[in-house]
């Protein structure tokens, strides 16, 4: 039985997929690692360069053809020559394979060539049917494995990460079927998989794959192995996004342990930042500064002072001072990560200069700076091309300007709702929980343009995203039904609206009790509407027209009484 490893070749120069964690280089956790690259059948070279190459289609029946092209393919490319000419080559072999032996291994390989190739190009689309080919014309577990993994990385550069997780879950099943559950291995595989639910924020599945590979690591791995240490990494991730800050804490004091028994210093560093950010969440203060220090005391004597692991470090502590009050120390220390991402030392990504550049204007925003926080997003968004792997980041941006230029009641936020939206539209996450949150907003920007016809449509499809996604009982479900009920009673669909605040007042009191204050809230919502619907029963309900006329007045006048009416950001 083959041993199955992971063993598509990845485009040169292509960024592998990661998870974002609080915790990266620059601020804890770990990049993802690319597979091997793929091993194929090598013969000698001939003398001739492949400059000098000119090959008779005739010739492609030759047996010795396929493995020489395939092999001048991957040398072309190490040596930084001509891509183009390199996919030629490719595409020759598996044309020559396929015409020598057929369907089978060999060519499947030299499919997974072309496709690398490909994608290195940036010619995704491409690629997509060439690895859906490789998979088909073999029965070989490893080849169809490797083809699975290959296509679920090339989804994730388009930014697909639905279809992405649905290759990498066929890859792992095959590898389930050729290895079982248990192999060190599988664990690897479960880990690609489960960083993948991370980034669409699928965290129940992350969880259980986390789980399992600690159990497999328990069973097979040294103590204090790298590769448990990075697991328990994205297990505290997982557990900090689910509020479970002691879990968390806990499987990242055993990775940091780990890393200092391994040496790694700058790991240990970027672990102790997601520690600080823990406990900056559950306001344990002083530990998060003794944190976020040892970090930075690191990075500057390992990296620089010029460093973006400096400079994330930065945000932090600037986050932390804001939320402690001391405004002036929290603006110095924005003011410093600046000065780093104006100058950023080589290597450093425009993907790191952009995150770097929205944390920023996340606390300039808070600072009521709202002029300086745009000009950061709109910066940010400048520096990250437009590619599909992008997409969904530069729709993030967007979604915070246009919530940023509708807080303030400026012209704008629409437009830049609706280029958010339609990115993630084009980039396939039409149906994650992001998604779901950003058309909640969309639709809030439509009731204050007093469009709730429109509102009506965004909001019900928000509500069966996150229904989907979250679930009916989540806190973001719970804050479009709420704005649903809203907008139903504006346009006199009163019995509706009370229908759904009464499973509102229902999930409320079973979660807070009855004496919560936003218990209280919606209670007082709903009775206010079963009053309003006697009235309409005895022909005595307002008209739309007359209650958007009871909202007007001022931008900020008509946003509060939104507000009361009932609307949730």
């Amino acid at each position: 039985m083959p041993a199955l490893v992971s063993v598509q070749t990845p485009p040169p120069n292509a960024t592998p997929l990661r998870v974002l964690l609080a915790a990266t280089e620059n601020g804890g956790g770990s990049r993802r690692t690319p597979s091997p690259s793929l091993s194929v059948s090598r013969t000698k070279l001939m003398k001739r360069t492949p400059d000098k190459l000119g090959i008779d289609e005739s010739s492609l029946e030759n047996r010795d053809l396929g493995p020489f092209l395939l092999k001048v393919a991957r040398d072309t490319i190490a040596s930084g020559d001509n891509p183009n000419k390199a996919l030629d080559y490719a595409i020759r072999a598996s044309k020559s394979f396929e015409r020598c032996s057929g369907p089978g291994v060999e060519l499947a390989m030299s499919l997974h060539v072309v496709a690398a190739i490909y994608s290195s190009l940036g010619r995704f689309e491409e690629a997509v049917p060439v690895l859906e080919r490789s998979i088909e014309v073999t029965d070989d577990a490893l080849a169809r494995f490797s083809g699975c993994m290959q296509l679920g990385d090339t989804y994730s550069m388009m930014g697909r990460l639905d279809r992405s997780i649905h290759c990498y879950e066929s890859g792992l099943r095959i590898q389930i079927e050729a290895l079982g559950d248990s192999d060190p291995r599988f664990a690897e595989t479960c880990r690609y998989l489960a960083e993948a639910h991370v980034q669409s924020m699928q965290l129940d599945e992350a969880e259980k794959l986390c789980k399992k590979t600690l159990e497999i690591h328990k069973e097979h791995s040294a103590p204090a192995s790298l590769e448990e240490a990075a697991d328990r990494r994205l297990m505290a991730l997982v557990c900090e996004a689910k509020g479970d800050y002691d879990s968390a804490l806990e499987h990242l004091v055993l990775a940091s342990m780990s890393m200092i028994a391994n040496g790694q210093e700058n790991e240990v560093a970027a672990i102790d930042v997601s520690i600080g950010n823990i406990y900056l969440s559950i306001c344990r203060y002083d530990e998060a500064i003794f944190a976020y220090q040892k970090a930075l005391t690191v990075f500057k004597s390992t990296k620089g002072e010029s460093h973006p692991s400096v400079a994330s470090v930065f945000v932090r502590l600037a986050d932390l001072y804001y939320k402690t009050g001391k405004l002036r120390e929290s603006k110095s220390y924005c003011e410093n990560a600046l000065r780093i991402y104006a100058k950023p030392v080589p290597g450093t990504t425009s993907e790191e200069i952009a995150s770097g550049l929205t944390e920023v204007s996340a606390i300039y925003e808070s600072l009521e700076e709202t002029e300086e926080a745009l000009r950061l997003l709109q910066k940010a968004v400048k520096l990250l091309a437009d590619t599909p792997g992008n997409r969904s980041t530069i729709a993030g941006i967007e979604a915070q300007m246009g919530l940023m230029f509708y807080m303030v009641g400026r012209y704008g936020a629409r437009i830049s709702f609706e280029n958010a939206v339609a990115k993630l539209r084009a980039s396939g996450e039409s149906k994650s929980a992001f998604f779901g949150i950003l058309l909640n907003q969309v639709g809030l920007a439509s009731v204050q343009l007093y469009r709730i016809d429109e509102a009506v449509e965004l909001f019900e499809e928000a509500r069966k995203i996150l229904e989907q996604e979250c679930g009916p009982c989540h806190l973001e479900t719970l804050g479009v039904y709420s704005n649903l009920a809203a907008t139903y009673d504006a346009i006199g669909r009163v019995e509706d609206a009370i229908a759904i605040l009464e499973y509102i007042l229902k999930m409320r009191e079973e979660k807070h009790g009855t004496s919560n204050l936003e218990v209280d809230d919606e209670r007082k919502r709903l009775a206010e509407l079963q009053k309003e619907a006697g009235r309409m029963r005895s022909g005595k309900g307002k008209s739309l027209e007359n209650l958007l006329d009871a909202r007007g007045g001022t931008k900020k006048e008509s946003a509060k009484k939104w507000s009361t009416f009932g609307f949730r950001s």
